[in-house]
């Protein structure tokens, strides 16, 4: 044993360091040489991270025109927003969920099953959006209250949150429908559609927040009604696509056409108790993970709203400015559930096993470029929005610091939302997320705004300390292998 300034060592751990970086090294060549992994990857990522981000720039769109009106219309509408925030992910934890069982039932073709799952997810989907839409019309001024005390906040809001309601219930048909289609390799229709939205979106946007080409000057109100008429059009579009076509042409619909009177006469022999038990023991854990993670996430604005219309747009611009850098890497993430969840499906253990190191490789090394790019275009995006110095100046702040979390934060996504979901170690995932936005989050957040009143960008800085405890735990959980397992056998 040598004993030197540093502590005592026998070389066994000059060992294993050198068996990792080996182990490493052999992993990375692994992927580079696997073409079939790497195409199959990008496949599917990017229609999906295309998609993402035409979603993300309509909102960057949306927040560049709102940003015409004041500080105080993008406060309202960044607020107004966290009702939709969390519905879409409840949403997201609904079509996340379904899509554990449907990429598994994929890759063991098994279309009854997948049908089965679409009409549940449906069922959950609508009635979860009139939770939210409901409230949003009966009383918009009392929700707004929950997020702000500012009164002009609170009536900016009310036009805008009145009006956007409308969408719920056509987006929860339309992320489950895109999200079996996904589960299914079908990641190009989707794009399709979506593009043909936000052109209806952002063009209406123009319109009628500032009143052009002959419209009313609505303000916030215009773009809500925007959204709304985009989301129909979106809405429409896919299930005519879906459901016209010739029947047997081997076209996406020959696989989800779902029958919804047929499925209701039969019933119990369509929702049978075996199967609806599997979906809720698989699905409900992501389904709470998503809300509970949402709901969590929402008291942040909370915190923002009392500090300030300064602080709310800065975390509000620095927010969509973020939704856009991320949606390659979200794409990563979805890719990488498909697949897993396919070769899960298909009994192919040692396959999954393998490609999951893959994409942990994958989305290190993407991960790092994309934060360089972010750190060092940072006051570029901000100069985007006619806002007040000390706004530019706090949001610019904000993206540094997202940018220096950025490789911990998009681990623990292909951690919690890819790998252990994809096995359906949903119940782990789920205590990670939650635990770590109640039990950390939340906690640093009301230090940092309500008691110590820091700037935005240090409180910012405290919430996301949270990242750390979730990627320790998450690689632990990952390399016990409890994820690794077929879940439809």
């Amino acid at each position: 044993m040598r004993i030197n300034g540093h502590g005592t060592t026998d070389g066994t751990g000059h060992i294993i360091k050198r068996s990792k970086l080996i182990s490493a090294a052999n992993t990375v060549k692994g992927m580079l040489q696997d073409k079939s992994f790497i195409r199959k990857t990008f496949t599917i990522t990017i229609p999906i991270a295309l998609q993402n981000l035409l979603n993300n720039v309509l909102n960057l769109v949306d927040t560049v025109m709102i940003g015409q009106l004041g500080e105080t219309s993008i406060a309202a509408v960044g607020l107004a927003n966290k009702v939709f925030f969390i519905f879409s992910l409840l949403m997201f934890g609904v079509s996340s969920g379904s899509s554990v069982l449907a990429s598994q039932y994929w890759g063991k073709k098994e279309l009854v099953n997948i049908r089965r799952v679409l009409g549940i997810s449906l069922l959950i989907g609508i009635t979860g959006s009139l939770l939210f839409f409901i409230p949003s019309v009966a009383a918009p001024g009392l929700v707004m209250r929950i997020f702000t005390p500012q009164k002009a906040t609170i009536e900016e809001g009310i036009k805008y949150l009145s009006i956007i309601a409308f969408s719920y219930p056509l987006t929860a048909i339309t992320n489950v429908y895109v999200a079996i289609l996904r589960s299914m390799n079908y990641v190009k229709l989707p794009v399709a559609i979506t593009s043909i939205s936000i052109i209806v979106n952002v063009v209406l946007n123009y319109s009628l927040i500032f009143g052009h080409f002959g419209f009313p000057e609505m303000g916030v109100a215009g773009a809500a009604l925007a959204t709304v008429i985009a989301r129909i059009t979106e809405c429409v579009c896919l299930l005519l696509i879906i459901y016209l076509h010739k029947a047997g042409d081997g076209k996406v619909g020959d696989f989800i056409h779902l029958k919804c009177r047929k499925a209701l006469q039969q019933g119990e022999r369509f929702f049978s108790k075996v199967f609806v038990g599997k979906y809720i023991k698989t699905a409900s854990p992501v389904i709470i993970n998503e809300f509970m993670w949402g709901f969590g996430v929402t008291m942040y604005s909370l915190v923002y709203g009392r500090m300030g219309d300064g602080a709310t747009a800065a975390i509000t611009i620095s927010n969509t400015v973020e939704q856009v850098a991320l949606v390659f890497f979200f794409g990563v993430c979805s890719a990488a559930a498909v697949i897993l969840g396919n070769e899960l499906g298909a009994n192919e253990l040692e396959k999954a096993e393998r490609h999951a190191s893959y994409y942990i490789v994958l989305q290190i090394f993407l991960t790092l470029v994309g934060a360089a790019a972010v750190f060092l275009l940072r006051d570029v995006f901000t100069s985007w929005f006619g806002v007040s110095n000390s706004v530019h100046r706090d949001t610019n702040l904000c993206l540094m610091v997202f940018s220096l979390y950025m490789v911990p934060r998009m681990l623990n996504a292909l951690f919690i939302v890819a790998i252990l979901r994809s096995g359906g170690d949903t119940r782990a995932a789920l205590f990670l997320d939650v635990s770590a936005v109640w039990f950390i989050g939340i906690p640093m957040a009301v230090l940092g705004g309500l008691f110590l009143k820091l700037p935005i960008y240090i409180v910012y800085a405290m919430i996301l300390t949270e990242e750390f405890y979730k990627l320790t735990f998450s690689i632990l959980r990952y390399k016990k292998k409890k994820w690794l397992k077929n879940i439809v056998a």
